[in-house]
């Protein structure tokens, strides 16, 4: 399994981010490669991203997609 995760870089989830996935793949006792990127509101246009963070598991976004803005 591969989680990326994007995050603008005024996000302030990314250390409760990394403590949920880690619990949660505990708890699934699954193993993942998991990612984090630090992107601009540009390049989040450019990849269709609407929210951060934004998390994607082998390329299927797991947040909701009416989510407006990335900041």
């Amino acid at each position: 399994m591969r989680i990326d995760c994007y995050l603008s870089f005024d996000c302030a989830s990314e250390e409760a981010l990394r403590e949920n996935i880690k619990r949660a793949l505990e708890f699934e006792a699954v193993e993942a490669e998991v990612n984090f990127y630090r992107i601009s509101a540009k390049e989040a246009e450019e990849l269709g991203l609407r929210g951060s963070p934004t998390v994607l598991i082998d390329g299927r976004l797991l947040q909701p997609t009416e989510v407006q803005g990335f900041s």
